[in-house]
């Protein structure tokens, strides 16, 4: 959520802004809540000071004895007239905060304008694409003997599940315990389990609700929950609500989960295969640092990203992205993307993300710092990678003609050593 001092100070600017983002914000509306505002806290205020006023008289003029009759009437009707105003204060209060939770995040001035996927900006490449003495396969005709099983995951759950066997299973148990490995080994995160369902104020911290409730799989029952989309929600809500010391900074959490998305907004896009899927895994990076830190902090969680990339020797590269492809949530994001030879083409693996302290102040996480005073905390995350795309990737770039595929030497002990493995179920 916004800082509604900054909006408050300059509207227009803050509508210019955010039209990078392809959102276009309501001025008259705001600028009228918040006359509204004011005029109902005036008077309110107003009304306070009176009954306070008359109430303190009343109470002298009965301590000496007296004929309170005359300041009773005097009151009148004033409670009455308080308790209106302040129900209609309060009316508009809960409006003003509906429109401030709507209202998406500023985009960083390094964010580039455009209005889709095909305006975002590369910054590097890492690697060179295979060249393939053979007509490379895409995953899903590489694993028709059933290590990958669509057909069966359909007829369990429905379209975009998928039932893993054998040494695929085992696959993505690996890159999973190897990119842990990594996080907290090398890049000196804190491994975390959470729960995999949240409530509504969750969901909310994070800037999910209200924008994004279309693509979230909410469960049925007495109290509001959902899946969750990422461990991002979890992981973050950890801090709703706490007020940490200046020392505890940086906090670094890695989370490996399961990510459960409806892909209402999807549009039939990917449903070959397991790029686009309802169900799928990450393990996600999450840190909340000092203000003062935080583009830094960008570089280094997106390095972290790279560096699992770069181990495997996944050929990949980083794009900017433009205000109409950026999130709700985020001020800047840089995507990587994966080389798929089935494709020709690089598709997202990891999404890393400064929010600034726009999920800070929905959450009121908070730090003091070291002159006592209490300040938002900025929050970042990225996936660390998706596991189902990292597999995609590792089968369609190391595939041999023979069937198999060819391990690489980083990833080669958590298989029990083995420098190629059999697609076969």
């Amino acid at each position: 959520m916004l800082d509604i001092k900054t909006l408050r100070a300059d509207p227009e600017q803050i509508a210019q802004a955010l039209a990078v983002k392809g959102y276009v914000m309501d001025i008259q509306q705001f600028v009228q809540l918040e006359e509204q505002r004011k005029r109902l806290q005036s008077e309110t205020e107003k009304l306070q000071n009176e009954r306070n006023v008359k109430s303190k008289s009343i109470g002298q003029a009965k301590a000496n004895g007296e004929d309170i009759q005359p300041l009773l009437a005097l009151v009148g009707d004033l409670g009455e007239r308080l308790d209106a105003a302040k129900a209609e204060f309060a009316t508009v209060q809960e409006e003003q905060q509906g429109l401030l939770m709507s209202i998406p995040n500023l985009p960083h001035s390094s964010v580039p304008a455009g209005r889709d996927e095909n305006d975002n900006v590369e910054l590097h490449k890492w690697g060179t694409p295979k060249s393939f003495d053979f007509e490379p396969l895409d995953h899903v005709d590489m694993t028709a003997s059933g290590g990958l099983d669509f057909e069966t995951a359909a007829k369990i759950s429905g379209a975009r599940y998928v039932v893993m066997r054998g040494n695929l299973a085992r696959l993505q148990r690996a890159l999973t315990q190897f990119m842990l490995d990594q996080h907290t080994q090398v890049n000196g995160y804190q491994e975390v389990y959470v729960p995999f369902i949240v409530n509504a104020d969750s969901m909310r911290g994070t800037g999910q609700l209200p924008k994004a409730a279309e693509d979230m799989f909410r469960i049925n029952g007495d109290t509001e929950t959902y899946l969750i989309p990422t461990a991002e929600v979890p992981v973050t809500n950890i801090y709703r609500g706490e007020i940490l010391q200046e020392s505890d900074l940086p906090i670094r959490h890695v989370c490996h989960t399961p990510c459960f998305r409806s892909e209402a907004g999807s549009y039939g896009r990917d449903t070959r295969g397991m790029i686009r899927q309802h169900q799928f895994e990450k393990v996600e990076l999450v840190q909340l640092v000092h203000p003062a830190t935080s583009w830094d902090t960008l570089d280094t969680l997106t390095g972290h990203a790279e560096g699992i990339l770069q181990t495997l020797e996944l050929p990949y590269r980083a794009v900017n992205l433009c205000g109409g492809d950026l999130s709700f949530t985020s001020a800047k994001t840089i995507d990587l993307e994966v080389w798929l030879p089935s494709q020709q083409q690089y598709r997202e693996i990891s999404s890393c993300s400064n929010f600034l302290d726009f999920q800070a102040r929905r959450l009121q996480a908070r730090f003091r710092n070291d002159a006592g005073d209490i300040e938002l905390v900025h929050t970042l995350n990225g996936s660390g990678l998706a596991v189902g795309r990292t597999l995609v990737a590792l089968l369609e770039n190391y595939q041999t003609n023979n069937g198999k595929v060819t391990i690489p030497d980083a990833l080669s002990p958590y298989l029990g050593g083995a420098q190629t493995l059999s697609l076969d179920a």
